[in-house]
């Protein structure tokens, strides 16, 4: 199973938890029915203390709540995600857009490769079997021959463990990137499912004077979640359209006769890892276009953690880093 079905799989998830939200919807009708009580006991309470004629339009307040809890999944999580589903389409628009074949680039880019290498005596016989054999048969049988054969043999089993080294560390590297944009969507679809099945209780309490703000708290922290996939999508078209890039440019440069290519990849591992290290920025990016009021604490707590697995990630693939490339300079 691929990133994109498990990407699939909490879509899905999400879907089948929101229907949870009108077991939920039970329990708050209590509490928004005795909240709607006190409160508009407390508005006619005060008019009459002050001689004041009764206002009505307060009042209507509670009833509105009350409705939006009973019709909680259609009318309120409907209305929302009607709302903000063209954003997440438009973006992954943008994504499709943007990433073009990477496989079919990178396999192209090998072939160049290869074929600067063959152009080059001296790096010919390190990946054709048949400019080895070549190389093999101009030589004698003197003690110096034999010194140049086994020194041959060697470079060639040394490539080929180099370039399997670099083969899996780029696999790793791929493997970690798509595992931080799963662990964005994972941790996404569970606070919208948290905030989808608590949400009518967070309506009811609002109802109750003095906690408002709760309702508002409750939109801004969902609309800022739910804004996590859109802008994870940006940053993905943006570093697809780096990694295409790249390979476009090393491909022009293979095309010239006289280029000797290097092949240990180091600025597509730098971009990997600044990838898997701004996909935890997503949070933070998202709390700059949707202030999520009272929620101040809660954002950095979460910012706190996705920095510090972030650092983790960083730490480990810069480890690896540092041992292939002490594995490339003692070569």
């Amino acid at each position: 199973m691929n990133t994109s079905n498990l990407h699939e799989v909490l879509q899905n998830l999400y879907q089948e938890m929101i229907p949870l939200s009108s077991q939920m919807a039970l329990v708050a009708k209590s509490i928004a029915g005795l909240g709607a009580l006190f409160y508009i006991g407390l508005k006619v309470w005060q008019a009459l203390a002050r001689a004041e004629p009764i206002d009505v339009y307060p009042m209507l307040r509670p009833f509105a709540m009350g409705i939006c809890i009973m019709f909680f999944p259609t009318l309120v999580l409907g209305t929302l995600n009607a709302v903000l589903s063209p954003v997440v389409r438009g973006t992954h628009e943008i994504l499709e857009s943007q990433v073009m074949d990477l496989t079919s680039l990178q396999q192209q880019k090998d072939v160049l490769e290869r074929e600067a290498m063959l152009r080059n005596p001296e790096t010919a016989y390190l990946v054709s079997n048949e400019e080895y054999d070549k190389k093999l048969n101009e030589l004698g049988w003197s003690p110096s021959d034999i010194a140049t054969m086994a020194g041959m043999y060697l470079e060639k089993e040394m490539y080929k463990m180099q370039k399997s080294i670099r083969d899996g560390f780029r696999e790793l590297l791929e493997m970690l990137f798509q595992a931080a944009a799963l662990v964005i969507d994972t941790i996404r679809t569970f606070f919208l499912v948290v905030l989808s099945i608590l949400g009518p209780l967070a309506f009811a309490i609002s109802i109750w004077s003095g906690f408002e703000s709760t309702l508002v708290q409750w939109l801004t922290r969902y609309i800022s979640v739910y804004l996590w996939l859109p802008v994870a999508d940006l940053f993905s078209a943006m570093l697809a359209k780096i990694q295409t890039l790249i390979i476009e440019r090393d491909m022009q440069m293979l095309a010239d006769p006289s280029f000797i290519p290097d092949a240990s990849n180091t600025v597509y591992v730098i971009f990997m890892i600044i990838g898997i290290v701004g996909y935890f920025t997503v949070p933070t990016v998202t709390g700059w276009v949707i202030q999520a009021g009272g929620a101040g604490n809660f954002m950095r707590n979460m910012n706190k953690t996705v920095s510090t697995a972030g650092n983790m990630a960083t730490a480990g693939a810069g480890a690896a880093v540092g041992n292939i490339s002490g594995k490339l300079m003692k070569k």
